[in-house]
């Protein structure tokens, strides 16, 4: 009966761990939605409180004087720039990075702060012009909402992270209607996971942020875009370009983004202030471009709409980039994802706008292509291309789209894969040290230095030392290397004792080859400020036990040696020890 007892245990434990699992998604995507809610009507109210209005910037642009137009984005950088200074530094900046970095590193454990301060920051930002979009903050406000919940009900490592997903997935799906595209971001973006119990929490939060959401601003689509029908069969041919045009302004959107924050970091002024600077420069783009203000869902309606020439299109392609790359590189806070709609739909516009010139009678208008151009775009960008199908398709309510949508958010995603190396969220996590990609392991990997771990007893022998005296050190001193050097400690060789065996029986060579005889001087060495990760690939790749730690001037002073059995012994260390700081 021991073993039944014990599989019905087991089987209740289970049962009731996803229970507590679909009982906290219920309470996380309650708390998300009216976090998304609460996030809207404080946008509405920061854009009223800078400009009196809370209509879309281009229904009242002409009534405001321009001295406003280029004071209120640096006013509302210099508030963000205190809120994130003093409030959290996590608010700064898109979000999403370092909600993926909790996830794979910190089990899902995010400070219970940066909710709040992420709400203000991004609401001021937004509302006072800041060229950013809403789902980052969202992902990371309905992220830490779910961090706090499963902390403050102790909930394990991996529960945590599932529950960091139910936030992301609440606040993409009350953000934007779309509940299947919050599902999918959260489990392709953040959690990489699309297993059961991964799974059914994450769409029962979803759906309860989605019933908020419509409760309050109804059930509409983002977007309202005219009847769409393909033209001819032709398009199927037309529209892969389309989709290699959107990953290359992909790359570009990534390269130019992170340029500025490089360039802003060699700004030697306080932190705080670099938002308030970013703010007059986009103020003044302003004054010439007003449609790249806020979200910019106003001009994407255009796009849509066919209102805007194809000079427009164009130019609004790089104004956006370069405001939003102004705004988050000074230090904002905001979302990349509605600046990859606006830029995509600009950019897809454009192009419908050329081929309708090139091709007429086979293409559709340019709206039918700036709407799958935005799709594009994002695919490029987050490198989720299922993510970006859906979400597109969801904002819009047009299933016509989707063919299209598939070929050529692939094919962006492909080209910004092949071409740049991290989505434009990940970018942010390798240029820190961080690749989520490997996951816990490989970061501690290279967390360890070598220097923290090298051995610094090592046996040496000169180059002319016997081959006698050689296979006698082997016997007192029990290694597996001896280390030749000359003039001191110059490493110049390596011999193991494989080295040696097929001369231990000609004994008349005992005296007369030497050590440098017989050693191997193609070596591979570290050095002290090596990562851990590098000296295990290098050790794998020669297939050996250890390795030479070198310094000084030209690399080949003796230091130390590494040992293959001292680096699994640091990382199993550093894995105990992360488990009990994760509790």
């Amino acid at each position: 009966m021991k073993p039944i007892n014990i599989l019905k245990g087991l089987h209740e434990y289970q049962l009731d761990r996803h229970v507590s699992n679909l009982l906290m998604a219920i309470a996380i995507g309650i708390l998300s939605g009216y976090g998304a809610v609460l996030f809207r009507f404080v946008i509405q109210g920061s854009q009223y409180a800078f400009y009196q209005h809370t209509e879309e910037i281009l229904t009242f642009v002409n009534a405001v004087p321009p001295w406003k137009l280029v004071c209120m984005p640096a006013m509302g950088g210099l508030i963000v720039g205190l809120l994130v200074r003093f409030g959290a530094r996590e608010a700064r900046g898109h979000g999403v990075p370092e909600v993926m970095e909790a996830v794979s590193l910190k089990a899902g454990r995010i400070r219970k702060r940066v909710a709040f301060v992420k709400i203000v920051a991004s609401a001021v930002c937004i509302g006072s012009g800041g060229s950013v979009g809403r789902e980052g903050p969202i992902v990371q406000i309905g992220s830490s909402i779910g961090s706090s919940i499963a902390q403050i009900l102790k909930a394990p490592g991996p529960q945590q992270r599932t529950m960091v997903g139910c936030g992301a997935a609440a606040g993409i799906a009350a953000t934007f209607n779309a509940p299947i595209a919050g599902v999918l971001f959260a489990l392709e973006v953040l959690l990489g996971d699309f297993g059961l119990a991964a799974f059914s929490p994450v769409v029962l939060s979803s759906v309860m942020a989605t019933t908020i959401s419509r409760h309050y601003f109804g059930d509409f689509p983002a977007f309202v875009i005219p009847s769409y029908e393909l033209a001819s069969l032709w398009e199927f041919a037309i529209y892969p370009f389309l989709g290699l045009l959107a990953g290359l302004v992909a790359i570009l959107f990534i390269v130019v983004l992170y340029k500025a924050e490089d360039m802003c970091d060699l700004m030697k002024i306080p932190e705080w202030i670099k938002p308030a600077m970013g703010g007059i420069v986009l103020g003044l783009i302003l004054l010439k471009w007003p449609q790249v203000f806020g979200v910019g869902y106003g001009a994407i309606n255009q796009s849509l709409l066919n209102e805007m020439s194809g000079a427009l299109l164009f130019t609004l392609i790089f104004v956006k980039i370069g405001a939003t790359s102004v705004t988050l590189g000074t230090g904002g806070s905001g979302g990349i994802f509605a600046p990859s709609l606006f830029i995509g739909a600009m950019a897809g516009g454009f192009f419908g706008w050329v081929v309708n010139i090139l091709f007429p009678g086979i293409t559709g208008p340019p709206a039918a292509y700036a709407l799958v151009g935005m799709g594009a775009l994002v695919a490029g960008t987050t490198h989720a291309p299922i993510t970006a199908i859906l979400i597109i398709f969801e904002m819009t309510g047009n299933y016509k789209i989707i063919l299209p949508m598939m070929i050529t958010c692939i094919l962006s995603t492909m080209v910004a894969i092949t071409l740049k190396k991290g989505s434009i969220y990940t970018i942010k996590l390798l240029r820190r040290g961080v690749d989520i990609s490997g996951g816990l392991e490989q970061n501690i990997l290279k967390a360890l230095k070598v220097e923290q771990i090298m051995n610094r007893e090592v046996v040496t022998v000169p180059e002319g030392m016997a081959l006698i005296d050689l296979i006698n050190t082997f016997k007192k001193k029990d290694v597996a290397y001896l280390h030749v050097v000359k003039n001191g400690m110059e490493l110049t060789g390596i011999i193991s004792f494989r080295d040696v065996r097929p001369l231990l029986g000609e004994e008349e060579a005992h005296y007369l080859i030497i050590a440098k005889d017989v050693a191997t001087t193609d070596l591979a060495t570290v050095r002290p400020e090596d990562n851990i990760q590098h000296a295990m690939h290098l050790m794998t790749e020669r297939g050996i036990s250890q390795v030479p730690v070198v310094g000084g001037e030209g690399g080949k002073r003796l230091i130390a040696t590494l040992r293959e059995k001292d680096v699994i012994g640091a990382y199993d260390s550093a894995v105990i020890r992360h488990e009990i700081e994760m509790g």
